[in-house]
């Protein structure tokens, strides 16, 4: 181990700096299909080889952007680091025979990197050290990717650590049980800390871990739903987070913790069959709520389903989802042209960003490749890839929304009192009249009509003054079968009711307005 780590300094990143990034490398993938476990794994590969470039001396730290960020550039640093993670732990979780030996090769050496990297970020004497926590602090949240990494693979990422290194990581990590964590799903990042620490058979605080379970239950609404800590909110954070964390903790807590993972392993399962309408049949999803830019890690929760060994819909239906919904980004222009994974949704874009959106923070998109944590011989990978039988309208009670599946796979979710406070552009990304997979939808940048980019929603101004504003949160809200219906202010003295009927792949608005005031108003569609 130590004469790895010491050729892996003196060479700097190793001999995978030798697989020179080219334009081209990811060109192929735009019309290549992805079938099998060792496609994705190449694919993986091929995605990560940019960044090797962009590490520390010390390979603690992922450096791939000056934008800034919130919480600083340290804790943005090892965010990068630690999100590649996602798709590398599961990668070693299997000695990859389906792999070209030079593959194999590089995985390994993928491998030292992280290792080095860890034990450095780890060493409070260390200049890369990634710093003592303190409450809600960000590394809390990359502490998921790093113990479900070493969950997965103890004897390449733990094992290997000698003991000063392996008490060094345990200190770091048990820091999180002595400071406070919102209570939504970043609960989880604790639960798969103190998981890590049970698997170890290391100390760990069963209060902690209650508690933690205890908040995390007080967000489930039923039918396989929860909320992410505020009820006014259901996004993709329920199944990227919080079904996709349960999941992991599922399978591997499975002997420990049997009852628990059964239950979670249930609702998952129940929960699949609404959230497949927020996809169409050929894997592209719904731009709804924040957190876009983390783009494919909507279609995560199936790869997760797969390793908790959970059919739901069933695994040539997920399968098909998570292969062709990963299919779908390449195409679109998300790297620059450097390699690197941008800031935006369907190409950059920082307005679409939020303040926790650091230069590493896409590639929380890399929990899409959790499903290389499935065996080639599993049920996943070996079916056969089959469409779903979407309904042509389906009512979704949790998320208030009714979703219609048309022709050349536009899918159209028509939402109702949903809220979001504080994270950027929410109204925009929660409480427009529909939001579709085709067309995507706008966020403002300033208060004229054209600034504005008030698509699909209504926009009011006091006259002549050109401020226009959309709604922002609902006085109350009905979903039916056949249409939904929204009661809000757009301003003071200004009260509408609006009511948005569907009828496949067209809808009807129609608004009843009381007004205080002269006004303006602009009743937009579909952004073209």
């Amino acid at each position: 181990m130590k004469d790895i780590m010491k050729k892996d300094m003196e060479n700097g990143a190793g001999n995978v700096t030798e697989n020179i990034w080219k334009k081209d490398t990811m060109e192929q993938w735009k019309n290549r299909k992805i079938t099998s476990r060792g496609d994705a794994a190449e694919l993986l590969l091929d995605m990560i080889r940019p960044l090797k470039r962009f590490y520390s001396p010390g390979h603690a730290w992922l450096k791939v952007g000056h934008t800034g960020v919130h919480y600083g550039d340290k804790p943005a640093w090892m965010e990068g680091f630690a999100r590649v993670m996602w798709g590398l732990g599961p990668l070693w979780s299997r000695e990859n025979e389906d792999l070209s030996a030079e593959l194999r090769e590089e995985a390994k050496e993928w491998l030292a990197l992280y290792l080095n990297g860890i034990i450095h970020g780890t060493d409070p004497s260390h200049e890369e050290y990634w710093g003592d926590l303190t409450d809600y602090d960000q590394k809390m949240v990359e502490m998921a990717a790093l113990v479900t990494g070493i969950s997965l693979s103890p004897q390449k990422l733990w094992e290997p650590l000698t003991k000063d290194q392996k008490k060094n990581l345990y200190n770091w990590l048990n820091q999180i049980n002595d400071h406070k964590v919102h209570p939504n799903n970043w609960r989880f990042f604790r639960i798969l800390v103190n998981m890590m620490f049970q698997l170890l058979e290391l100390p760990w605080p069963e209060a902690v871990m209650e508690d933690d379970m205890a908040v995390i239950e007080a967000c489930y609404t039923g039918d396989g739903w929860y909320y992410d800590g505020n009820a006014g909110q259901v996004d993709y954070y329920i199944p990227f987070a919080i079904h996709f964390y349960s999941l992991v903790y599922a399978k591997m807590m499975e002997e420990k913790d049997p009852e628990r993972s059964r239950k979670f392993k249930e609702r998952s399962g129940v929960f699949s069959g609404d959230f497949i309408y927020w996809f169409a049949a050929d894997g592209r999803e719904i731009p709804y709520g924040r957190s876009l830019t983390y783009r494919f890690a909507h279609s995560a929760f199936f790869g997760a389903m797969a390793f908790a060994g959970v059919e739901g819909v069933g695994y040539a239906v997920m399968k098909h989802l998570a292969l062709n919904n990963i299919e779908q980004w390449l195409k679109k222009p998300i790297f620059d042209n450097a390699g690197v994974l941008t800031i935006g949704y369907g190409y950059p874009n920082l307005i679409m960003s939020e303040r926790y959106n650091a230069p590493g923070s896409p590639y929380w998109a890399f929990k899409a490749f959790f499903l290389l944590a499935v065996p080639e011989q599993h049920p996943f990978w070996q079916a056969g890839e089959e469409l779903y039988p979407y309904e042509e309208k389906k009512m979704l009670p949790h998320p208030h929304m009714l979703v219609t599946h048309g022709c050349h796979d536009h899918v159209l979710a028509y939402a109702a009192g949903q809220h979001c406070k504080n994270h950027g552009a929410c109204p925009e990304k929660y409480e427009k009249f529909v939001y579709s997979n085709k067309f995507g939808f706008s966020v403002s940048r300033g208060f004229g009509l054209a600034e504005g980019a008030f698509d699909n929603t209504l926009a009011v101004s006091l006259a002549g003054e050109e401020r226009y504003q959309m709604r922002y949160g609902a006085e109350a809200f009905e979903v039916t079968e056949d249409e939904v219906k929204i009661s809000y202010r757009l301003m003071p003295g200004v009260e509408v009711v609006s009511r948005i009927i569907p009828k496949g792949a067209w809808h009807v608005r129609i608004h009843e307005i009381r007004t205080e005031h002269e006004i303006d108003l602009a009743d937009g569609g579909f952004a073209l």
